[in-house]
């Protein structure tokens, strides 16, 4: 499903249907066709659309929902998708509902009924889910336990059919388009964090960049985004205490072409002081990112050219 919108050839398409609200779609791309640069924006973790029913299984949703959120980081990404000619894939499933980096079988199934859980259920789960932050979050730390009851089997079917596997797979195809016209192709996962805490003699990082320990991305373009920030003034943090998750893992791909960085947002730099709506300086986040974006576009362009056209793997040999 394609739509005009807007100027340039620029066009909409959605996707997928939340459990509980049919009528909305899962996800929104955006694009010009064809595209402006080799870099699509994704923002898996920002969506409000919730269901009413929900809202009355969380046991203190006006908490729990807000700050499972990565909160207005996609009004972020608009602004810099515009700006730059940058595709965007935004989420519109809250996170409650199904958590887009995680893995489809990354499950704490002992939130789910016995009888219901499918063979092989009991193993031990992840670090992740058994942290409270698997595939559907548990709990969260000084709040507990967030539904009131289980999840039923029925349910988190829906969940993946519905959001988890249409959100990748328009994922997937997007970065292959990108890398099919550009000869590589660069997915920024935008994410927010909590302030991170203050170190005796250092500030506190704004920014955390994550490359799955340099296996989702190029080196020279990472290096080149903490080049970025340092002469914008910026503290950032790379891999620690987020490398990235799923997003990076399952469609991170150097010596196919393409690449996969994680970048988190301190809160704290666009919302306001009670971490809840945009504040002062999100016009000063967006201009940063903005620039950041350009200059990896123009990177990418760059060392495909110097890989005399041939692509990404042979010009990391």
């Amino acid at each position: 499903m394609a739509k005009p919108s807007g100027e340039n050839d620029s066009q909409q398409r959605v996707g997928g249907w939340i459990p509980g609200l049919p009528e909305i779609p899962a996800y929104v791309i955006d694009g010009s066709e064809p595209s402006a640069i080799p870099v699509l924006i994704a923002v898996p973790h920002a969506g409000r659309a919730y269901p009413a029913s929900l809202l009355r299984e969380m046991r203190q949703p006006e908490i729990a929902a807000v700050r499972l959120e990565d909160r207005y980081v996609d009004r972020i990404a608009r602004s810099v998708a515009r700006s730059t000619g940058a595709g965007l894939l935004v989420a519109q499933a809250p996170r409650a509902m199904i958590d887009l980096n995680r893995a489809p079988d990354d499950v704490d199934w002992e939130m789910v009924p016995r009888g219901s859980r499918p063979e092989g259920a009991s193993l031990l789960p992840s670090r992740r889910a058994r942290s409270g932050l698997g595939l559907v979050p548990r709990r969260l730390p000084g709040l507990g336990e967030i539904w009131r009851g289980r999840l039923e089997r029925a349910a988190l079917v829906d969940r993946l059919e519905g959001v988890h596997r249409p959100y990748h797979s328009a994922l997937s195809q997007a970065l292959t388009a990108l890398r099919d016209r550009w000869g590589a192709a660069l997915l920024l996962d935008f994410h927010s964090m909590p302030p991170l805490p203050v170190r005796l003699g250092s500030e506190p990082a704004r920014f955390v960049i994550g490359d799955r320990f340099g296996a989702a991305c190029h080196g020279s373009l990472v290096a080149s985004a903490f080049s970025w920030f340092s002469v914008q003034g910026q503290e950032a943090a790379h891999n620690r205490p987020y490398a990235g998750g799923y997003v990076l893992d399952r469609h991170g791909a150097p010596s196919e072409g393409v690449h996969a960085m994680q970048i988190e947002i301190d809160r704290s730099s666009y919302l306001d002081s009670r971490l809840l709506e945009p504040g002062d300086g999100m016009n000063a986040v967006t201009e940063l990112l903005e620039g950041l974006v350009r200059r990896l576009a123009a990177l990418v362009c760059d060392l495909v050219q110097d890989s005399g056209g041939k692509g990404w793997a042979q010009a990391a040999e």
